[in-house]
């Protein structure tokens, strides 16, 4: 079939942050008005290329993208990320790049694309040194990714954010509504996520089981370093844990 594809909105450019691990920060326009920042991380291993949370690039932004290797694969972290804009720029790369699309059980796609690899914890990954968390409480599927290098590096969706305040992507009218909701919180567990997912504190006492010192969200700032002490501190306190 033949798909439409939503155009590329404003986009920065793409940042190495560890070795073969790299981050974009782009928007999305949620509703008229209603513009907000959002990632998109790309993990290379060797010549291969992973989209998480994938975010259209322009055709600036397609030849960086293109220059760090090939894309092979895209990945769905959360059936809930940007509501009923999810997965809004999967059919562009997947279309693209002919990549494979993996996503977990249950998972809708846009546009009659179709999951042809099946994200879970116990099967394949689309790269090494990789494993798959899955929330076994949340409502709709989400999970999180964590490479084992560099002390760990976790990779979310809509659960855990580190939004620190407004970006240059943020329209007013987003920056104020989300900052009333609560949004703009360092090493934060996504409000919109958390209403309407219902997660229970057992799958965040099972998060903080993982060995990992980063965090690279699909909302908000890197946490470098830091990222375990700074959840610990957030789960104790929406949890009592």
């Amino acid at each position: 079939m033949i798909r439409e594809y939503p155009q590329a909105t404003p986009h920065g450019e793409i940042k190495e942050i560890f070795d073969d691990v790299f981050l974009v920060t782009g928007s999305v326009v949620m509703a008229p008005g209603i513009q907000l920042s959002r990632n998109m991380i790309i993990v290379r291993e060797d010549t291969s290329l992973t989209l998480i949370s994938t975010v259209r690039l322009d055709d600036k932004g397609l030849q960086a993208l293109d220059t760090l290797g090939d894309v092979k694969h895209v990945v769905k972290l959360g059936a809930y990320h940007l509501g009923d804009n999810n997965g809004i720029d999967d059919p562009f790369y997947v279309d693209r790049y002919n990549a494979k699309l993996w996503a977990m059980p249950d998972m809708n796609h846009r546009q009659s694309l179709s999951t042809t690899n099946l994200l879970t914890p116990e099967g394949e990954l689309p790269f090494k040194d990789v494993l798959l968390f899955s929330y076994e409480t949340s409502k709709k599927p989400e999970a999180l990714l964590l490479i084992n290098r560099a002390g760990g590096i976790l990779i979310s969706c809509d659960s855990l954010q580190n939004w620190l305040e407004p970006d240059e992507y943020f329209s007013d009218v987003a920056a104020n509504v989300m900052g009333k909701a609560g949004f703009f919180r360092a090493a934060n567990i996504g409000p919109e996520w958390l209403r309407a997912c219902e997660p229970k504190a057992s799958d965040f006492s099972r998060v903080l089981t993982l060995e990992f010192s980063h965090l690279l969200p699909s909302h908000g700032r890197p946490i470098i370093a830091t990222a375990k002490q700074e959840f610990t501190t957030t789960f104790s306190e929406f949890f009592k844990m």
